[in-house]
């Protein structure tokens, strides 16, 4: 039997940190035309080509894990199971593979389709819940 936690508390607080960071990331971006620039740099003459769109993704890796930090949290993961690929994986795992899958299945349609990613965003949202089921 497990102890049952309040993760009420942490969820919001995870979630209201990513709703702040998302909202200050939107309001540095910068204005051209009246309009804010998207696909703007964020830091001029940095090092990197930091977006909006990739400082998002960043951002939203971090609230992930945060995510299952507050479920280990509040469920404690117990004993690793053994499913499809049979060997021993935990819920952290789980979703290792399914970030690093997802990654593949992004590079691979950016390299067969092209830069239009919905689906494959989709198409990584079922992977990782496949993943979480039967991996």
């Amino acid at each position: 039997m497990t102890a049952t936690r309040n993760w009420f508390m942490p969820l919001l607080v995870v979630v209201a940190i990513y709703l702040a960071a998302s909202g200050a990331l939107y309001l540095a971006l910068p204005v051209k035309d009246g309009v804010r620039d998207v696909f703007a740099p964020l830091v001029s003459g940095g090092w990197m080509a930091w977006t909006f769109p990739t400082a998002m993704f960043f951002l939203t890796i971090a609230f992930i894990l945060s995510l299952m930090a507050v479920w280990e949290y509040a469920s404690p993961g117990g004993n690793p199971r053994v499913g499809l690929l049979r060997f021993e994986t935990t819920r952290g795992d789980r979703l290792f593979i399914s970030l690093l899958g997802s990654a593949f299945i992004h590079l691979a349609w950016l390299g067969l389709v092209g830069p239009n990613l919905w689906w494959a965003l989709a198409l990584s949202v079922v992977y990782a819940v496949g993943v979480f089921r039967y991996v």
